[in-house]
């Protein structure tokens, strides 16, 4: 029987183990855990990879490679579409404005602006870095692209 398969009446809903009722339900005493121990008890959770107070495997193995995780430059992005749709025609843009208007989480932020839709409106617009095709549709309308150092 597959999963699909399954109606209203037969298999759709299995009744929950219902532990603690005595021996004749099945699953009384001790209630399926066993007899005492840190295993038994409630609450007790073990951390994931925990191998029994040992040295656990991923400590054992050698670490090899580089990882770039904490030294790679991240990027918000904004797309041309959306400058269009928010500001008018011949404004000046900055990360301070795109923060202000929600484009971006703050002016700390570092910005690039990619060519997504279209362009229509002359903007002057200042970002970290730009993208060809989104310098080559601010520079299409007449607008003009500043890199900020």
């Amino acid at each position: 029987m597959l999963s699909h398969d399954i109606t209203a009446k037969v298999g759709s809903h299995k009744n929950r183990k219902r532990v603690g009722r005595g021996r004749g339900a099945g699953n009384g005493k001790t209630c399926g855990r066993g007899h005492k121990g840190q295993k038994s008890r409630a609450g007790y959770s073990r951390r994931t990879l925990y191998q029994g107070g040992s040295m656990p495997l991923f400590q054992r193995i050698p670490k090899v490679g580089f990882s770039n995780f904490n030294y790679a430059k991240t990027f918000e992005v904004v797309n041309v579409m959306q400058l269009e749709k928010l500001f008018d025609d011949g404004a000046v843009i900055d990360v301070h404005m795109l923060a202000e208007c929600g484009l971006v989480d703050s002016d700390q932020s570092k910005v690039k602006v990619l060519g997504e839709g279209q362009l229509t409106k002359k903007l002057s617009v200042s970002a970290h870095k730009f993208s060809k095709s989104a310098e080559q549709k601010i520079a299409e309308c007449g607008g003009s692209v500043q890199i900020v150092a």
